[in-house]
């Protein structure tokens, strides 16, 4: 499996060394986990002293994929049904990370740490590793050893490989100070408990312990594989944080994932696939009703936009663009990457979703970082509560009265065989859905395109593409100063709106 992604987040991380006590054959419930995350947060951080860390450092990207636990310690939560297999440290998830297994009746029982559990080369520098360190996180295999269909490796990361079978995109715990001038902050689970499942309908249940500078949380994390509604896996999550000390901007169900460049913005890469991207772009159910969608981009410096809202409906990165021939390759196949849908659970009150984009020039680190601000300042000694489910599918749930993109495309303005108007780019944005069928030209439909920092050029066109169902809304745009137009785009008719509404911070680029 590929787990590139988990490199480009997890390096130079201070870490907390609150950890879980020694707890064998002891009843553990989430209300202990919680007192036990509370009490913790009451203390000083204190980070994490990584025991052999010359000799962990030496066990590099590839070095470590070649370590394997064996197939016969697999551990079993849940009757042989999902077997669970441990990650071994190495230099990008240096801290040791405790693994318990808890049975039906809530006894608990530590998996110690050992390198008989692995299979690894003979002139593997982990044979010098001393027994007792701690593992690096977990991964559930499908039934009879066949591929691990969810892991939690590195920071608070975890992600599944989604309807398709292929990882992609990554969720987190928490993300603290993403996209700020200060550094962001890294906590982590520090410690798993591994059980059967507490509620109908989920394969396993997972409990974790978050430590980091400014926070402390206990988790319960609900896994269930190849739901029918939802197309795909769900993670149900329950987050109890506690603040350790103040944080300015406290991300709620983070997504994390990677865009280099698609069919948009295909000019700034020499790669010779036409696209390379986890997700293509942010969709958003308001809490109002209206639907957006956000296609991404790959700036030239770090970049934050904020969509104020309450109680949302849903968010999520999203990879809707599936067709291989868009992407031609056929060794990480993008066109099967993972969709990540969070659905919050109750009120979540006034914020903001909130979309980080940083620059990146190839396909090896994640850039791109979706999460819930609530309007609430995180303070020390607060206490929040945060529930939701991650639905992990092909793409986000599409109304069926309104039309939805399927591509965005930028390039020259103008009229092609006529001078070209300096300073001038197109956009060209294709809408597809059930109440777009049987329109045509005479059909009423009308192009709405509004713009600050910048101006709309006319004509403004909404057309059906021929030779398909799609519709298309075509525009020219130009700058008012160097900084992006800030546009927003959909489709109408009879004064009513029947597509989702397309925003960007759209730049001059081609010319």
């Amino acid at each position: 499996m590929k787990l590139k992604p988990f490199i480009a987040v997890v390096f130079s991380i201070s870490l907390s060394a609150h950890a879980a006590p020694n707890m064998d054959n002891t009843e553990f419930t989430f209300d202990d986990l919680k007192a036990m995350a509370k009490a913790s947060a009451s203390q000083p951080y204190h980070p994490t002293t990584v025991p052999a860390p010359d000799l962990i450092d030496k066990i590099g990207y590839d070095q470590h994929w070649k370590i394997r636990f064996k197939e016969d310690e697999s551990l079993y939560a849940d009757s042989k049904k999902s077997p669970i297999q441990l990650f071994y440290p190495g230099r990008y998830f240096p801290q040791p990370v405790k693994i318990y297994l808890r049975d039906e009746d809530n006894i608990v029982n530590e998996v110690p740490f050992t390198n008989d559990l692995f299979d690894m080369p003979e002139d593997s520098p982990a044979h010098d590793l001393p027994d007792g360190f701690g593992f690096a996180g977990f991964r559930i295999m499908r039934p009879g050893m066949k591929p691990d269909w969810v892991s939690f490796l590195g920071a608070s990361y975890f992600r599944t490989d989604g309807p398709e079978g292929q990882y992609g995109l990554s969720a987190r715990g928490i993300a603290i100070n993403t996209g700020m001038n200060q550094p962001e902050e890294f906590p982590r689970f520090s410690a798993f408990w591994l059980g059967p499942a507490d509620k109908k309908g989920e394969d396993l249940t997972v409990w974790a312990l978050l430590e980091g500078p400014s926070v402390s949380g206990a988790y319960r994390f609900g896994l269930a594989k190849d739901n029918e509604k939802a197309k795909g896996h769900i993670t149900s999550v329950t987050a109890n944080l506690y603040m350790r000390e103040d944080v300015e901007r406290l991300g709620i169900a983070p997504l994390t994932s990677m865009y280099w460049y698609s069919e948009k913005d295909k000019t700034i890469a020499k790669d010779w696939r036409p696209e390379i991207h986890d997700s293509d772009g942010l969709a958003i159910d308001t809490g109002s009703g209206l639907r957006i969608w956000r296609p991404l981009n790959n700036p030239h410096g770090v970049s934050t936009n904020s969509f104020m809202d309450e109680n949302p409906k849903g968010f999520g990165l999203i990879q809707r663009d599936r067709d291989f021939n868009h992407y031609q390759d056929d060794g990480v196949f993008y066109n099967k990457r993972s969709s990540a849908w969070v659905k919050p659970i109750g009120d979540w009150g006034k914020g903001a979703v909130q979309l980080v984009e940083i620059p990146t020039k190839d396909e090896t680190f994640d850039n791109i970082v979706a999460y819930w601000v609530p309007q609430k300042a995180a303070q020390k000694g607060d206490e929040f509560t945060f529930s939701y489910d991650i639905e992990w599918r092909p793409s986000d749930p599409k109304p069926d009265n309104l039309a939805t993109v399927v591509a965005t495309r930028q390039g020259l303005g103008g009229i092609p065989g006529q001078p070209v108007p300096e300073g001038v780019n197109k956009m060209v944005i294709d809408f597809e859905g059930p109440i777009l069928e049987g329109l045509d030209r005479n059909s009423g439909v009308e192009p709405v395109v509004e713009a600050s920092n910048g101006e709309i050029i006319e004509p403004i066109g909404a057309y059906q593409v021929v030779g398909t169902n799609h519709w298309r809304l075509t525009f020219d745009y130009k700058q008012s100063n160097n900084d992006p137009v800030s546009i927003r785009a959909y489709l109408t008719k009879n004064d009513k709106v029947i597509s989702e509404t397309w925003v960007s911070d759209a730049k001059v680029t081609i010319k």
